[in-house]
């Protein structure tokens, strides 16, 4: 996988928590989904499917059935904005899974987002979702604040999904 093919520098770096190249703009939202080893396991693989994101109601176009390192993806919003990313890493691990991509030519975006959930000690599992960007098309810097906010939303539209699919195999649901 070649570094030449994405649109920034840093490529790799939100495996580094809290990390923000100069000129980028961070994010960090975090979702707690629920509890237990099932619903652990019920969300990484969601997550690690492309499930979560088809749920959410946007095209995903992937070279591959599941996310792993140099996995081409197109993400389209509203049905005409068409983002393409490349998948830099992934982790499967037994308390925490997830996968990161980064943005090629054509996305509206240049940066980067991971998508991680996690198992923490008391058995509560979280989505976190990490990103650094800045516009790169006209039409991405033109929506200024609203831009920033549409990626927020985003994000916590995941963690809101992902609790509805994984809500059967929490044991804490009633």
């Amino acid at each position: 996988m070649s570094s030449e093919d994405f649109t920034y520098d840093d490529v790799g770096a939100t495996r580094e928590q809290g990390f923000c190249p100069p000129g980028f703009r961070a994010m960090d939202v975090r979702t707690r989904i629920g509890e237990g080893w099932e619903v652990f396991r019920r969300a990484s693989e969601a997550l690690l499917t492309w499930e979560m994101h088809r749920a959410l109601g946007v095209g995903i176009d992937a070279t591959a059935d599941r996310a792993a390192p140099g996995v081409d993806v197109t993400v389209t919003l509203a049905g005409v904005i068409k983002a393409p990313c490349r998948v830099i890493w992934t982790v499967e691990e037994p308390r925490r899974a997830g996968w990161a991509y980064g943005t090629l030519s054509g996305h509206p975006e240049c940066g980067e987002e991971a998508f991680v959930v996690d198992r923490t000690g008391d058995g509560t599992v979280w989505l976190t979702v990490t990103a650094f960007s800045r516009p790169a098309t006209w039409y991405a810097r033109a929506g200024g604040p609203a831009t920033r906010g549409l990626q927020a939303a985003y994000a916590r539209r995941c963690g809101k999904v992902l609790q509805r699919l994984c809500a059967p195999y929490s044991e804490d649901s009633t």
